[in-house]
């Protein structure tokens, strides 16, 4: 698919990868809460500050997210409740997507057969590795 035939197509490309870094998750599901200073942010997430603030300026400049400065300290909201709708939604297809892999490795391990060790421990014939 060529980008410059389908615009709105790219630039939702481009959107989902803005997207496509755990950091920058972490960071918008964190500011679900309310607004944080990045001390808090760095806090909770573990990472580097020059990492961080890197992944803030990505996101600062998509548009997901405002800063305001209060002194020396920065504090970063959610730019808008779109961003929350977006992570529930997000929420809600990764699990239906994880119970359906669940219910499919249900399936495959109930398909296995099964190996029957026989007094000296060797599986019998028939089992997972048997030659026929």
């Amino acid at each position: 698919m060529n980008g410059a035939r389908f615009p709105v197509c790219q630039a939702k490309a481009d959107f989902f990868r803005m997207l496509g870094h755990p950091v920058r998750i972490r960071v918008l599901e964190l500011l679900q809460g309310g607004p944080m200073p990045v001390r808090g942010l760095l806090a909770a997430i573990g990472v580097e500050p020059s990492a961080l603030s890197q992944q803030l300026a990505v996101l600062r400049r998509s548009g997901l997210v405002t800063a305001t400065r209060s002194g020396s300290t920065v504090v970063y909201e959610l730019a808008g409740d779109e961003v929350t709708e977006l992570l529930r939604a997000a929420r809600r297809v990764l699990s239906e997507v994880l119970a359906g892999q669940h219910a499919l490795l249900t399936e495959l391990r109930q398909a296995e057969p099964r190996t029957r060790p026989t007094a000296d421990g060797v599986p019998a014939a028939g089992g997972v590795g048997a030659v026929s």
